[in-house]
């Protein structure tokens, strides 16, 4: 498994043709492909200089990447945009300073469809939350097998303190 940080932009081209093959695919078959590909690559070039940002990436034996986790330490202030605000609106301001405000968050995971069922998926999630005692994520409520998968390799949701939103938070198994 390859260990990156910011020199993951090195590969950013290869990594967004990884991430667009993964999130247009369903249940997100609704997204446009370049306007997913434009706005991920985006994204990368300013999350790979976050604090603590980590990318990890799996190859299969062509030497293609397979899946692939980024993430980084959530700062404080607690961010409300993109999709912060319903996170925050989903648990209370409590409950996000005690359990993401400085823990691990895993920001995107992705597994091709040629490596799916192999346990990539979890080997990713382990892999990048394993030096780090809080970890969390987010992902969309329509996503079923991906909260599902959540749900059977231990991870948690947090009790629901306001307003169902459109995301899932779940923390990582202590």
């Amino acid at each position: 498994m390859e260990s990156h940080g910011a020199d993951v932009l090195e590969i950013a081209d290869e990594l967004t043709e990884a991430y667009v093959e993964v999130f247009t695919a369903p249940p997100w078959e609704h997204r446009d492909p370049e306007e997913t590909r434009v706005a991920f690559r985006g994204r990368l070039d300013g999350d790979a200089r976050r604090d603590g940002f980590r990318a990890l990436i799996e190859r299969s034996a062509d030497g293609a990447i397979a899946g692939f986790v980024t993430g980084w330490t959530t700062p404080s202030p607690f961010r409300t945009d993109r999709a912060y605000g319903k996170v925050l609106q989903r648990l209370g301001k409590e409950q996000v300073e005690e359990l993401l405000v400085g823990a691990f968050e895993i920001d995107e995971l992705g597994v091709l469809k040629s490596a799916r069922g192999t346990g990539l998926g979890r080997r990713l999630l382990e892999a990048a939350v394993a030096e780090h005692p809080r970890a969390w994520l987010l992902t969309w409520n329509q996503a079923y097998d991906t909260i599902a998968f959540y749900r059977r390799v231990g991870w948690q949701e947090p009790p629901v303190r306001g307003p169902e939103t459109d995301v899932v938070v779940f923390v990582a198994p202590t």
